[in-house]
């Protein structure tokens, strides 16, 4: 049986398993123990990266004699079954003080469940998101770990040798809050990626049929752009994306790719609790359905004889791809935004202490969404903590302000030439929302009164009202005694 020397064990060792393997066998005072169900992966890795001094292992019980205590295990399985079937094999081999981090894509809400059932064991369950595919996992991600204030003891110094480093060198890892704050945060990145995505396509498409531009030439668009304020790693690969032509038909690969866009879940996951919180996350609602009309062939293909405008190219070219560029940069803004009410709204529901800057911080490298803008909601979330809405920042507040024209003349532009634009209008939309001194909620509200007797209040006074539209149609004071 293997000697307890390893002060960290990978169990799961596919791609993101065997790359976070190395990544942390690569790091000083990293010794790593590995284990697969299938031994034919653990053999693998061990023989093809001699130089990382894994430490096999082929049954759980030799897994948990191969880590130095407290033993700390990394799950990298797939969600749901896979992972509660890992977890309960390592609770027959480990003991209380020993930690579990599960390093997939679960629901924050299993997460949740799992901390509270294996908390009763004494061992101390870790739910963390990790952000950066492949790539990242290998040379380092932007990591998200929820859990115990006394597992990170143990468990951030390990997290923080892997880490992804922002420019200023700090690790993009941080303790989240406690259960599932690590894979809450994690899923609402994933919503603002699916936003940010979606945008940079919106506005791919606005400028190739506003203006005839081809792919390459539209390339070297972003390829600028990606030099200033909307410096991400989103905007540099669609550049890359746009470049590429394709081998066999000599099309740029855009071109012949099939224009149904996939999704894993996660997406969705944050519109469906944005839903439940109370909280309106529209951009990245609108990405999220956006991919699902995509993937409608059916509907699609059976429209495609309906009715539109005639479209129209742009006369001002270098004008309309200016508004472009400030149209996607305030929407960018929204969307990011929206996801941080969430995190405010799910840390209130869920009783976790979320530090909004930290948060920030930790997107700056490594994950999918790293832009060169987290550094500045970072400032922003320093200079007032309280912030009620990150576009009210000064920074993002003059930005909004200053693009608001050439936001509106791009949405009104999509609109005349028969372009779909969701993410653009509804963050618009959102933005126009916010600032309207009354809404016609008031009438909404009415309404409900009507059909429902569900009361309203009232702008002049205190108090709870319902008027009683099929009798007399009097006001009746519904304010209850205790008030």
């Amino acid at each position: 049986m293997a000697d307890a020397q390893a002060n960290i064990g990978v169990v799961g060792l596919a791609v993101m398993g065997s790359n976070l393997a190395r990544n942390l066998a690569s790091r000083k005072g990293n010794t790593v123990a590995v284990f697969n169900r299938s031994r034919s992966r653990t053999d693998e890795l061990v023989s093809s990266h001699p130089e990382a001094g894994f430490i096999p292992s082929f049954s759980y019980e030799e897994f948990a004699a191969s880590l130095a205590t407290p033993r700390t295990a990394i799950i990298m399985v797939q969600a749901g079954k896979g992972t509660d079937a890992v977890i309960d094999e390592l609770l027959r081999v480990f003991e209380p003080g020993d930690i579990i981090m599960d390093g997939g894509n679960a629901n924050f809400q299993d997460t949740i469940a799992r901390e509270s059932r294996i908390r009763e064991t004494g061992v101390h369950f870790v739910g963390t998101g990790i952000s950066g595919g492949e790539e990242g996992a290998l040379n380092g991600p932007s990591i998200m770990p929820g859990g115990s204030a006394e597992s990170y003891t143990t468990l951030g110094p390990i997290l923080e040798s892997i880490a992804a480093r922002a420019d200023d060198g700090s690790p993009c890892v941080t303790h989240v809050g406690t259960d599932g704050a690590g894979h809450f945060v994690k899923m609402v990145h994933n919503g603002i990626e699916y936003a940010d995505m979606q945008l940079i396509a919106e506005a791919y498409d606005l400028i190739r049929r506003g203006t005839g531009k081809t792919p390459a030439q539209i390339a070297d668009i972003f390829t600028t752009w990606n030099q200033g304020e909307l410096s991400s790693y989103l905007i540099e690969i669609t550049a890359e994306v746009l470049k590429q032509v394709d081998a066999k038909t000599g099309k740029p690969l855009v071109d012949v790719i099939l224009d149904a866009a996939g999704a894993k879940g996660t997406g969705a996951w944050t519109v469906q609790n944005a839903l439940d919180l109370g909280v309106p996350v529209t951009g990245i609602a609108e990405a999220t359905f956006a991919r699902s009309l995509s993937s409608a062939s059916e509907q699609r293909a059976a429209s495609l004889g309906l009715d539109g405008p005639t479209p129209k190219r742009v006369s001002d070219v270098d004008g309309f791809i200016e508004d472009v560029r400030k149209a996607l940069f305030a929407s960018k803004i929204i969307a990011y935004s929206q996801g941080f009410d969430e995190i405010v709204a799910g840390a209130d529901k869920y009783d976790w202490d979320i530090d909004k800057g930290e948060i920030a911080k930790i997107w700056r490298a490594g994950c999918i969404i790293r832009a060169q803008f987290l550094n500045t909601i970072t400032d922003e979330y320093e200079a007032d903590p309280d912030l009620p809405a990150l576009l009210l920042a000064p920074y993002f507040r003059a930005h909004l302000e200053s693009a608001q024209d050439a936001w509106r003349r791009v949405v009104v532009a999509a609109t005349q030439n028969g372009i779909p634009a969701p993410a653009f209008s509804s963050s618009l939309a959102y933005y126009d929302g916010l600032r309207s001194e009354r809404l016609p909620a008031a009438l909404v509200q009415g309404q409900r009164d009507f059909f429902g007797a569900h009361t309203y209040k009232r702008v002049d006074r205190e108090g709870t009202f319902h008027t009683t539209w099929s009798g007399k149609r009097e006001e009746v004071d519904q304010t209850p005694s205790w008030h």
